[in-house]
């Protein structure tokens, strides 16, 4: 018996096997092998740090509800000038939902009731002065012989320290007021003055000052001293001081603490007094009339604000005195860009008649509001803009302003009313 024994087949088998083997020395292997292991456990890593995230994520979410950002609350564009109206201005549409979000759980901590008819940040403050105890200590005297008032800040007293939800930053905003005429028939302020059976008065601003800031201390002193020379035909019981305590915000969204309201005439101030008097509820004071314009276009979802007039008592005229209005729309909590309109030189009645467009992002419009803050500002020369006052139009999801009906019954009509304008 002859057994056959195929050695070249068996030979070819191991010489591919051999040509298989990597031509890496060891080293070379030890090296590959320990960035293998590196990557692996970094890629372990990255896993255990997202599900470490996917895990705190909703206790994170309840923390950030609970602080109130000011950067995205009160972030303003610059101004941009409407120039021609022929085609709609373009509007950036900001979502505000989230902020919208934390500021009612903040107002609900507070336990802030809601009003449809509120004029911005000022109405904050008015609601927050209910829970606020203090006083204001300050002195007055008018010198007759120069005709100079003098007003000196000494101290403010009893705030208490447990409704602080920061440090505060203290200071005291004084208005020198002139009661310019009473009894004047403004619509949409005769209603409120008529319940507390009161004829509205229209203030004139004659002078404002603002104290220094005093940081941390529920009880600041202060003896910030402010003098003003006085005008002949200026008589005394035409004058009111308003000093209002506020705290102070970066974005200048004071909070108004409380308020206290000296009229000159009832006091004998021709020698210095020296007053203490509690902290009061902040109160707005009608400081002109403007005559407003609506249009809805359902169509092409575009409203149309007009500001038409502005009307206000004058002390002094100043021939390089001028005004403006800024109009921003929020509708269904997203804040439309503002828009501004031109400087018109100041005078009893301050003729605009200027037209701006709005698109709007959202149909149906379940709330709707449009502030109009009228400045004033100088031509001539650069100087700062002060805040005449402010007024607020527009529609809530439980109440709507008259104007607003009147222009939704008369849909691509423009409807002109007057309004109060406010401080």
């Amino acid at each position: 018996m002859v057994i056959l024994i195929d050695y070249p087949a068996s030979a070819g088998l191991l010489s591919t096997a051999g040509e298989l083997r990597m031509p890496f020395s060891d080293t070379v292997k030890y090296f590959i092998l320990g960035i293998s292991v590196t990557l692996l456990l970094l890629a372990l890593g990255i896993l255990a740090w997202q599900a470490f995230r996917c895990c705190t994520q909703t206790h994170t979410t309840y923390i950030e509800e609970d602080t109130v950002s000011s950067d995205l609350l009160y972030s303003e564009d610059k101004s941009r000038t409407s120039g021609s109206h022929a085609e709609a201005p373009r509007t950036r549409v900001e979502d505000v939902g989230t902020e919208v979000r934390r500021l009612s759980r903040c107002l609900s901590q507070a336990s802030f009731p809601s009003s449809g008819s509120s004029q911005g940040d000022s109405d904050a403050g008015k609601q927050a002065t209910k829970k606020v105890d203090g006083s204001l200590r300050f002195s007055i005297y008018h010198d007759q012989l120069q005709s100079q008032l003098v007003v000196t800040i000494l101290q403010v007293e009893g705030l208490l320290e447990h409704l602080q939800t920061r440090s505060l930053q203290l200071f005291v905003k004084l208005s020198l007021m002139w009661a310019g005429s009473e009894g004047v028939e403004v619509e949409g302020c005769m209603e409120e003055e008529e319940v507390e059976g009161t004829a509205p008065v229209l203030w004139t601003v004659l002078q404002e000052w603002r104290t220094r800031i005093v940081k941390g201390s529920c009880n600041p002193l202060y003896g910030d001293q402010f003098s003003c020379v006085l005008q002949e035909h200026t008589e005394l019981h035409h004058l009111t001081l308003r000093m209002e305590v506020r705290d102070f915000d970066k974005f200048s969204r004071h909070a108004v603490l409380g308020e206290v309201r000296v009229p000159l005439g009832q006091f004998n101030i021709a020698y210095p007094l020296e007053l203490q008097e509690d902290l009061q509820i902040p109160q707005k004071d009608l400081v002109g009339e403007v005559l407003l314009s609506l249009k809805f276009l359902p169509t092409s979802q575009r409203l149309e604000v007009g500001l038409l007039k502005v009307r206000m008592v004058l002390t002094k005229m100043c021939s390089d005195t001028a005004l403006y209005a800024r109009i921003s729309v929020q509708c269904n909590h997203c804040k439309l860009r503002y828009q501004k309109t031109s400087a018109v030189a100041r005078c009893l009645v301050t003729v605009f008649n200027e037209v701006l467009m709005f698109s709007l992002p959202d149909f149906p419009l379940e709330q709707c509001k449009i502030v109009v803050s009228v400045y004033e500002t100088r031509m001539t020369r650069k100087s700062t803009k002060r805040l005449i006052g402010q007024l607020t139009v527009g529609k809530e999801k439980s109440s709507e302003d008259k104007h607003w009906s009147l222009m939704m019954r008369s849909v691509r009509q423009p409807i002109a009313k007057w309004h109060g304008l406010l401080i």
